[in-house]
C-alpha cells in the first residue's frame, strides 16, 4: 500500500487537488501497476509562516 505525501502551502482548490489525485493514481497504476484502491494520497496543506525556505519563512519570502 503506497502512500503519496503532498505538502504545499494551503490554498489549492478541492478541484485542483481532485485533478492531482486522478492523475497521481493514473500514473502509479501505469508505472508500478498499483490498482488505485490501493493507493494512499495525503495532502498536508501548510500555512506560510509555517514553512521555512531559503532561509526565511515562506510568508516573508518575495513574492514571483
Amino acid at each position: 500500500m503506497p502512500v503519496v505525501h503532498i505538502y504545499m502551502y494551503a490554498g489549492r482548490t478541492t478541484e485542483q487537488k481532485r485533478e492531482l489525485v486522478k492523475r497521481i493514481s493514473k500514473d502509479f497504476e501505469e508505472v508500478v501497476k498499483v490498482e488505485p484502491e490501493s493507493l494512499n494520497i495525503l495532502f498536508h496543506d501548510m500555512d506560510k509562516s509555517d514553512w521555512g525556505i531559503r532561509g526565511v519563512l515562506g510568508s516573508d519570502a518575495p513574492q514571483k
